[in-house]
């Protein structure tokens, strides 16, 4: 070991505390600085978030009312056609004014929770492992009916022609998880990175391996210098909000159409801000936890309350020790790094970039108790997990028809099981999916370990 780090820290009860942290120059974490950001009209993000059509092709309106049938969006309440569809999906006009129903960002960023919809809520109830949707040939019942009807067909044709090229590349082993960096570079693999223009044939040669990730709260954002758990998206971080966009973009002409509203988007998530927890907290417990937070925590996850910081640290994985594969991918996909930092995203005058870390960022905690499952990856059902790594199931299921909050132990009721048993039940000897690692909680007693998670509530 090279150099020892002292970090003096002030407790919220007016008490110093030292937490000595031994690196070496590679297991040093790393700061992100701050990118400008583009500020717009929240109101006007949000009108486009849930009713705009920054992806312009999908299934004719009437022929996903036979599929799906009129489900009144009581949600959202939108008026209009969409007044008649799930809250994740927009009825939008196709290039050639077909009316046709696209999905929109709320398939992964929204989610029903207690019976309401929280909008930026990481969607943990999302199916990639759902074979009938994902797998080959889903798309060839849809494309027989359009034959009947050439218009129809034409506003469909971008959508489907995307999903083909997605057919049963996107399957991940376990419910409950996201493919979207499969997503994101099977899209790019078909697309000139400067036209934006589809073509049928990929033009670069994509890994097998899905990925799994738990997708993030977007309240989180406008604390972070850099996106996603590697924090390797920097630069505009409009860029990589409208990347749905890739699924059926035309071309440039479109994205720049697309990109001139999603400073709006951004203002809006930046509006948005953490559901407090809805129960009793235990004040005195959580002033004990929030200490002790301080003392052992705060250097990566930062402060809250008033005057609160974050630190904006990218932690090796040396040092956090989770599953490595998500950050393995990044470096083993060279060619989706250069396609993205020589393509239309990466130019103009808010340019976004991507730069590869071999770790993961330490997150923001606001709002953490409703943000189950745990990790990266979402390997980890309950808080109380994260703080106890002895105390994780190694295979385990939840409910996904009728779920179940643990306002105990924060976080998914969920089953302990024996073994695997078909993508129902998280499996965490798979790599990618890994429960371990992040064992900082184990120094704790158990006493002070229920501190800690009264503590957690209050973010």
């Amino acid at each position: 070991m090279k150099k020892l780090m002292v970090l003096t820290l002030l407790g919220g009860m007016g008490l110093a505390f030292t937490m000595a942290m031994r690196v070496t120059g590679d297991d040093e974490p790393v700061y992100v600085p701050a990118s400008p950001q583009r500020s717009g009209d929240a109101a006007a993000g949000y009108r486009y978030l849930t009713t705009g059509d920054y992806i312009k092709s999908g299934i004719p309106y009437n022929y996903f009312l036979l599929g799906f049938g009129k489900k009144p969006d009581s949600l959202l309440r939108r008026g209009g056609l969409n007044a008649d569809i799930p809250y994740a999906y927009t009825a939008v006009k196709a290039a050639n004014g077909e009316e046709v129903v696209a999905p929109n960002c709320m398939q992964c960023h929204a989610q029903v929770f207690d019976g309401k919809l929280y909008i930026g809520l990481g969607n943990s109830m999302i199916d990639f492992s759902d074979r009938r949707k994902f797998g080959y040939g889903s798309t060839d019942v849809v494309e027989r009916l359009l034959q009947r009807d050439p218009s129809k067909l034409q506003a469909a044709t971008p959508f489907l022609t995307s999903l083909k090229a997605l057919s049963g590349k996107l399957l991940t082993d376990v419910r409950g998880v996201n493919a979207a960096d499969r997503l994101t570079g099977l899209l790019v693999a078909h697309r000139d990175p400067l036209t934006l223009r589809w073509s049928d044939q990929p033009l670069m040669e994509i890994s097998g391996k899905v990925v799994p990730t738990d997708t993030p709260p977007w309240w989180l954002l406008k604390k972070k210098h850099a996106m996603f758990y590697n924090g390797f998206g920097r630069g505009d971080f409009g860029r990589f909000l409208m990347a749905s966009n890739l699924l059926t973009v035309s071309d440039s002409s479109e994205a720049r159409e697309v990109d001139s509203h999603i400073n709006d988007v951004l203002a809006y998530i930046y509006s948005l801000q953490p559901p407090k927890y809805p129960y009793p907290i235990d004040e005195s417990l959580a002033r004990r936890g929030g200490v002790l937070f301080v003392q052992l925590c705060s250097k990566c996850h930062g402060n809250y309350g008033n005057g609160g910081d974050y630190p904006n640290l990218l932690i090796p994985e040396s040092v956090i020790g989770t599953d490595s594969l998500l950050n393995i991918n990044d470096y083993q996909s060279p060619q989706i790094v250069a396609w993205f930092n020589n393509s239309w995203f990466a130019a103009g005058d808010h340019p976004a970039r991507l730069e590869p870390f071999n770790g993961y960022i330490a997150p923001p905690l606001d709002g953490i108790w409703i943000t189950a499952p745990y990790l990266h990856n979402g390997s980890v059902p309950t808080l109380e997990g994260v703080l106890n790594s002895k105390a994780r199931p190694v295979y385990w299921s939840r409910d996904f028809d009728h779920p179940q909050y643990d306002y105990t132990a924060v976080g998914w009721k969920y089953t302990s099981e024996t073994g695997a048993r078909g993508t129902a039940v998280y499996n965490t000897t798979l790599p990618g999916y890994g429960n371990y690692g992040h064992d900082f909680g184990d120094r704790l007693t158990e006493r002070e370990r229920k501190a800690v998670l009264e503590y957690l509530k209050t973010l």
